[in-house]
């Protein structure tokens, strides 16, 4: 028994280490791309006219020589929950290439999204090379979600939950604690220390003392926070749908997404949506913020993925919910940065359906003073989200309110598909009483 433990420790210690190098290196690579890419549109304002031509090019590649690879981080859940999907190595340099065309011609993208799928797509190329059977081989693709996420934002810790939590809502897959938590732990120094890549961080400020009031502006602040998590995710699903019911041509629905962010840009008369949005993030904490500055950069985000740019969501989920926060702090009397921190981690909770990731990153991120808030806004803002989310191949393993039956084993996609269904079978029962 103690001597098949010692095995299984390091052989996950050695694997989750790989993993990790692999995809921490991977992460600091684009880091450091996406970094140059940014730094390229912010000095030569010309590039976001370009923007069309890269959508129709990234598509083009991903429609020649991408295969299932346009799935992207569902094509991983799809691979840990069935088995019966291949994660190509062609991926990792596919997504690096999209997303980095993305930010350079001013799309309005994350980065999550990119170091999840370079990190499961060398775990999985990782576990092809080594001959590892299937079970383990699911491991080895989630220590590439954690390694991949905790390497990208600095934050091991919520790294590996990540990695765990958000295959299905309410279950957590414990047998991959140890590895993911290598992974995730290795590939965050790889990126930190080995390329010397800096991470950002923010300072929450003062964190006021508990009271019955607080507590009541806070939650009031996380059901919003939640709302606007499902208008991100039904938005940026609704504009997947309208872009590919009119434009069947990816490459032309690519461009047309392109021209549109383009026409927003000059409807607003600003460039401060386009990105990461990092520049919204730091005025958040730190300045003033136009108060419907979630509403713009919610739009810009979901119009973007929505054409089929690549890229990540967390990021822009970042800035949406600092924004937020930011500016119901004035309304509730709260301090700007303080309520900014809490919106930072719970619109990119109710989006991922993942709250014990979120408050760890949290107190990561923001330190441990804040704690009980962070936590209440997670939790409020998990349960407001609904059975929605910006992956559709996430399972429901146990649904949020017993009021609401999900089916064994579905998804947020086979849910929201029924869903669908039900309401055209009730529209047509109607044309056919009157």
């Amino acid at each position: 028994m103690h001597r098949d433990m010692w095995i299984l420790f390091l052989k996950w210690t050695l694997l989750g280490s790989i993993v990790g190098l692999l995809a921490g290196s991977a992460s600091a690579i684009f880091l450091i791309a996406l970094e140059a890419a940014t730094e390229a549109r912010m000095n030569h304002p010309w590039l976001l006219y370009l923007l069309p031509l890269g959508g129709a090019l990234v598509s083009y590649l991903y429609f020649k020589a991408g295969k299932n690879s346009a799935k992207g981080n569902n094509l991983i859940l799809e691979r840990i929950h069935d088995g019966q999907e291949t994660i190509p190595l062609r991926m990792a340099p596919l997504v690096l290439f999209g997303t980095l065309v993305t930010h350079l011609f001013g799309g309005s993208a994350g980065r999550e999204g990119t170091a999840v799928q370079m990190g499961g797509s060398l775990s999985e190329w990782l576990g092809k090379l080594l001959r590892i059977g299937p079970a383990e081989r699911k491991i080895l693709l989630i220590c590439g979600i954690s390694a991949g996420f905790g390497s990208v934002f600095g934050t091991p810790l919520a790294g590996t939950v990540f990695g765990l939590e958000v295959l299905a809502i309410g279950l957590i897959r414990h047998e991959a604690l140890f590895p993911a938590f290598v992974a995730s732990f290795v590939g965050n120094a790889v990126t930190t220390h080995l390329w010397k890549v800096p991470h950002a961080h923010y300072e929450i400020g003062a964190v006021p003392d508990l009271s019955f009031l607080l507590m009541a502006k806070i939650v009031l602040a996380s059901i919003l926070f939640g709302l606007t998590s499902l208008l991100f995710s039904e938005l940026t699903a609704a504009c997947k749908k309208w872009y590919s019911y009119f434009f069947s041509n990816p490459m032309i629905r690519s461009a047309v997404g392109g021209l549109i962010v383009i026409g927003l840009v000059f409807l607003v008369g600003t460039r401060d949506y386009l990105g990461l949005g990092l520049p919204l993030i730091h005025s958040s904490f730190e300045e003033e913020v136009n108060p419907l500055a979630f509403l713009w950069k919610l739009l810009f985000t979901s119009l973007t993925l929505g054409a089929g740019f690549q890229g990540g969501e967390v990021t822009p989920l970042f800035a949406i919910g600092a924004t937020l926060g930011h500016s119901l702090a004035e309304l509730l009397g709260l301090y700007a940065p303080f309520l900014a921190a809490l919106g930072f981690v719970a619109v990119f909770c109710g989006a991922t359906n993942t709250p014990i990731a979120c408050f760890i990153m949290g107190v990561e991120l923001f330190g441990s003073e804040a704690a009980v808030y962070l936590f209440i806004a997670c939790i409020v803002s998990y349960l407001f989200s609904g059975h929605t989310g910006i992956y559709s191949s996430q399972r429901i393993g146990v649904s949020k309110s017993h009021r609401v039956s999900i089916p064994e084993g579905a998804s947020l996609g086979s849910l929201k598909e029924r869903e669908e269904r039900r309401g055209r079978e009730e529209r047509k029962g109607r044309k056919e009483k009157t």
